[in-house]
């Protein structure tokens, strides 16, 4: 069930003019890297046969083939400068990166914007005379976007030429749209900023949603709807999404290992990670493979076992914890995350008790199943989350109404 729809849907549209007054006062922070901090220095340029993009490429083009990744704006922008800084970075690790709409542009853009981008740098790839001929790897295409922007990319993420989908801070906004959900077959991550970003519950709605074996990936910083797109080389959003990007089009499974296993190099950081069917290489044998020292010759012991009893005490369950913090709280309303965190042991499930203060009551939660909505609630763990190892975390969020100052949580496994 989408939650925050009408919100976040208005939010969408009000980034519109307020990109413009950014460019209006001076869209390039003073401090940001014009060539990115990859091998290939880069910037952007604009073509006459494709109109009304950005493209963002190394300024000298290097021998390996670039991957295509194309670009949604924040709040469907036609400024293909908005997240200027974290597109000049992917770019500088070996990518060519176009952004929906001209430089400084204004008005806003859609969906089909995006296939544009993929058959112009298709074609040029082919074209004699081009500065790109034999160049880019057509083989790996990405189509991503940030908050509106990431609606443009689920819009066509079923294209057959695209390898991957990034949704960054978004989500479907109607149930009436889950159909572009059950039609992905390629990997897809989300890089969202938490629960205090207003397209979370959208996002892990959708998370919940996804096909049973489609790989995913599920990344939150806290840092709100946001992100970090307008800091130095993009910010934490762009030093992950040029990760994520070396794993799916380039192949790099030390890239990848950052986003699978209980031991991912974003698990235990500040991100807070989920992940559906995700291996680096489906060919490779496991981590640790079987002993191949025969077993020992020696017969068994002829002694009988001991006949001491086996201890009556039952094993103990799985121990977690439940760690409270409001995001935010405005007169009549608040929004609250509850991180989980398994002990010394795994947990195949948990329940966390939530005593909410007087006056304060749930009216959506996301990440869990709530029994209740005031005083004491228990709130449960989703098929997709419940399963922790030992030290591994998760989290749910929910908006209430009154004050949220004062609750307090516990947890118990499974």
């Amino acid at each position: 069930m989408r939650t925050r729809s009408k919100i976040y849907a208005g939010l969408a549209a009000a980034v519109v003019p307020l990109a413009s007054m950014i460019i209006t006062l001076g869209a390039t922070p003073a401090n940001a890297a014009i060539g990115g901090s990859g091998p290939y220095p880069a910037d952007y340029e604009t073509s006459s046969s494709l109109a009304n993009h950005t493209i963002f490429r190394p300024q000298t083009l290097p021998s390996e083939r670039l991957p295509i990744f194309v670009w949604g704006n924040g709040g469907c922008s036609a400024n293909g400068l908005s997240q200027g800084n974290f597109l000049r970075e992917i770019a500088s690790h070996g990518f060519l990166a176009i952004a929906n709409g001209a430089p400084n542009g204004s008005g806003s853009t859609n969906s089909q914007m995006l296939t544009q981008s993929i058959d112009w740098a298709i074609a040029e790839n082919s074209r004699q005379g081009s500065k790109y001929y034999n160049k880019i790897d057509t083989t790996k295409v990405a189509v991503a976007g940030f908050s509106c922007g990431g609606l443009e990319a689920y819009a066509v993420s079923n294209d057959p030429r695209v390898t991957t989908t990034g949704i960054f801070s978004s989500g479907l906004l109607n149930d009436a749209d889950d159909y572009q959900l059950r039609r992905l077959t390629k990997p897809i991550a989300y890089f969202v900023g938490g629960p205090s970003d207003i397209a979370y519950p959208n996002a892990m709605d959708d998370w919940g949603k996804l096909p049973s074996t489609l790989p995913a990936f599920m990344g939150n910083l806290n840092v709100g709807h946001g992100g970090t797109y307008d800091q130095t080389n993009g910010g934490e959003f762009g030093r992950v999404a040029v990760l994520y990007l070396k794993w799916r089009l380039k192949g790099d499974t030390t890239a990848g290992a950052n986003f699978v296993g209980p031991n991912c190099g974003l698990c235990r950081t500040q991100w807070t990670v989920q992940q559906k069917n995700l291996t680096l290489d489906p060919g490779t044998p496991p981590t640790t493979p079987p002993p191949t020292t025969p077993p020992p010759t020696t017969p068994p012991p002829t002694t009988p076992p001991p006949t001491t009893p086996p201890p009556t005490t039952p094993p103990p369950t799985g121990a977690c914890t439940a760690t409270y913090a409001v995001q935010d709280q405005w007169n009549g309303g608040f929004v609250a995350n509850v991180t989980v965190t398994a002990g010394g042991a795994a947990v195949s499930g948990w329940r966390v008790t939530l005593n909410l203060p007087s006056g304060a009551t749930i009216t959506s939660l996301w990440n869990g199943v709530a029994t209740g909505s005031s005083g004491t609630v228990t709130v449960a763990n989703q098929s997709y989350n419940g399963r922790l190892n030992a030290g591994q975390s998760t989290s749910f969020g929910f908006q209430g109404t009154g004050n949220g100052g004062g609750a307090t949580a516990s947890c118990t496994g499974s």
